[in-house]
This record gives C-alpha cells, structure tokens and sequence, in this order.
C-alpha cells in the first residue's frame, strides 16, 4: 500500500484524495479548517460548466467537458441536488455579435453541443432577457458543489483514509524515499504529497523545498441573491458575452438549485488571501502580491477596467445597471448581499494571468497551481490526471 497526504479538503482535493483511496491507497487529507470547502469551492455559483469557452485542447476545454458528464454522474449516484438548466450567452447589442460568432465556433472546436437563437427563441428560455442574439448551451447544469464534497469525504473515510480538520501544512521535504510532512499536530511520514491547497497552493509548494514558477494573486468575487420575489425574473443561466482578454466570464445571474437566484460575480483584488470584505486585510498577502512584478504590469495594462470593478464593488446601483444589462427589469432594490469568493489566480512574473489549470511535478509531490473555474465542475477528470502524473514521480 502507497500512502500519500493530499493538503486541502475543496473539491480538487477531496477529488484526488477519494481516486486514490478508491485504488487501495492510504490517504490523510490535511484541512486547516474546521469543516470541507470553506474557501473556493463552498463560495462559487455552482454552475456545471460546458467547457465552451476554453482554449481548444487545453486541460481546461478536455476536463471540464468531460468533467460536466462525469459531475453530473456522480451527483445522480450519489443524492446530490443538480439540475439540467441549460445556459444562454446573451449579445444585447450589435457589437457583440461578432465574438458571440467566434464563441460559437470555440463551442464545435471544443465540441459542446451549442446553437446561435434568435431574440424570439430566447425569450422562450427567458422571457425577461434583453437580446440581440444569444447563444444557447444545453449541457450546462447546476450543482450543490458543497454535497458533492460531502460525499466525496464519506467514500473517503469508507475506503480507510482521513480527513484531519483543523490541522495546518507547516512544511515537507523528502528523505530516504518518503516526504515527511510537518503539520500543526505534529510529523507524518508518507510516500507521496499532493498540494491542493488552492489559495496557499503556491507557499504549500515552497514550503515543500519546491520553487513555483507563479504566485498566487487574489480576486474577490462579490454576490448579491435576487429578493424571492423576484426570483422569477430568472429561469435558467443567464450570462453575458465574455472579453477574451479576461478570465472572469462577467457579472451573470444563476439560478441556484434552491431556486434562489445568485447574480455576479463583480472582480476585484483582494487585500488577504482568505479576505472575503473590503475590511479583511493581511499584511503578508499584500507583501507578497506587491513584490510580484506581474502585478504592477497587470494593473498598468488594465487600469480602466479594475477602476470600473471597483467602482461596481461600492454601489449597489452600478452592480444592478450591469445586470440590468442582461435583464432590464432587474433594481439596486431587488439585491441582497451574498456571501462572497476569492479566486486564487495564478500569475507569471511578466504579468499574464495562467490561463490554464497548471501543475507541477517534483518528486514524490504534484504541487496543483492554478485550478480556478472550471475546475468545480473538472475535480473528477483533474484527479485523474493528477493521480497518472504521481505514478510518474514516484520514482
């Protein structure tokens, strides 16, 4: 038997962890906090992604379409809540058509099942929408992220692993064939180490003698949940026409598996790691964003467009006018705050944001450096990935 620590206990995480206790693996997942998914994957808008908008052959386009059959699976096998909602990409003025056009075709490249409607056939789907054009994409869903994590933990446990809440990576190195990894509860002793550690992925990394070739930058995505009164106002996905030049799809409204519809997120640099207000502030995370260079270059390329997310951030109004782009009907008096996410984003020293989930071979260690959206909807195909390169550095 293999024994191997996997840090981190999101979704990408308990994944790897449940794929390798499955083939008869010893696991011990190390969580520092006191519950699963507190972080990325309990604070998204749990969308089952299509893979459409992803560089054709990516890690991101291969796993998320298949990512979405097998997340839809799993959810069936295993009594979570998920919902086949369908999804429309909305162009509301003249000038989107044409990258509504070349989204379309990123959709046959990818081979996500997806069709240009007319206004007309749109508003069948969403009566309330504003419309030019739309894209229509049938495969993607919504999903209770958090219940799925939650039964992934249970087939866990049921294969012999451990999941050890409130017990903190402190470090890892590799001697004489093992890792030795150090936590806040003292010494364990395995085979192999696994970083999933998202928002710390990359001082997991460094602290685990490895030297990360990005660093982790974070943005705050911010909520608000339409009044019940007005959750009719949405049927399904609504989300805009995305600017290639960004990761972030745009401020759109879901329609969540509670009925409840989640609208955002807006896009802003966050002061902590972990800093889900305005007020949350961590001297170290700002140090360490600071003193990366890409940072600075990022902000000076994209000086207009992080002003307009702040100024979003700071009125309800302004947050409400964008979604009232998608649909008009929508006030500042209809939105109640939610609870918001951070993105851990990776970036390269020369200010590109990793566009790809991005991974990082060392011996007997696979350091997970990037696994934003879509990785939710991906964590099954990304732990099988993950588990095929460990073989491989095992060695």
């Amino acid at each position: 038997m293999t024994s191997f620590v996997v840090v981190g206990s999101g979704i990408v995480g308990l994944a790897t962890a449940r794929e390798l206790a499955l083939r008869g693996d010893e696991v011990i997942v190390l969580e520092k906090e006191s519950d699963l998914a507190e972080h990325q994957t309990g604070r998204n808008s749990g969308v089952i992604h299509s893979g459409l908008y992803y560089v054709p052959g990516s890690y991101k386009a291969r796993l998320c379409a298949a990512g979405a059959q097998s997340m839809k699976r799993y959810a069936a096998e295993h009594g979570v809540r998920q919902i086949d909602t369908g999804k429309l990409v909305v162009a509301t003025s003249e000038d989107e058509l044409p990258r509504l056009d070349a989204l379309a075709r990123r959709a046959v490249e990818n081979g996500v099942p997806a069709r240009i409607v007319s206004p007309d056939e749109a508003r069948e789907y969403e009566p309330h929408v504003a419309v030019v054009s739309a894209l229509r994409v049938e495969s993607t869903g919504i999903v209770d992220y958090v219940g799925v994590c939650r039964a992934m933990a249970e087939e866990i446990i049921t294969a012999g692993g451990e999941i050890r809440f409130g017990t903190t990576f402190e470090s890892a190195r590799n001697e004489a064939g093992k890792v030795v990894v150090e936590t806040s509860h003292g010494r364990i002793v395995v085979d192999g180490l696994v970083n999933c550690a998202g928002l710390q992925s990359d001082r997991v990394a460094q602290a685990s003698g490895v030297r990360p070739d990005v660093r982790i930058i974070p943005f705050r995505g911010e909520y608000f949940t339409l009044k019940d009164d007005r959750s009719d106002l949405v049927k399904g996905l609504i989300y805009p026409v995305p600017d290639p030049r960004f990761p972030f799809l745009g401020v759109h409204l879901t329609k969540m598996v509670d009925g409840s519809v989640h609208a955002g997120p807006n896009a802003v640099f966050a002061l902590a790691r972990e800093g889900y207000r305005w007020r949350d502030i961590s001297l170290p995370d700002l140090w360490s964003a600071g003193t990366w260079p890409g940072l600075w270059r990022l902000g000076a390329k994209f000086a207009g467009t992080a002003l307009g997310e702040v100024r979003r951030s700071a009125s309800k109004k302004q947050f409400a006018a964008t979604l009232a782009r998608l649909v008009p009907d929508v006030s500042a008096d209809d939105l109640v705050p939610a609870k918001a996410g951070v993105r851990a984003q990776a970036m390269h020293r020369d200010g590109r944001l990793v566009d790809d989930f991005h991974l990082l071979d060392a011996p007997r260690q696979i350091h997970v450096l990037n696994a934003p959206s879509p990785a939710a909807t991906a964590s099954l195909e990304i732990a099988k990935t993950i588990v095929e390169r460990l073989d491989g550095v095992m060695a």
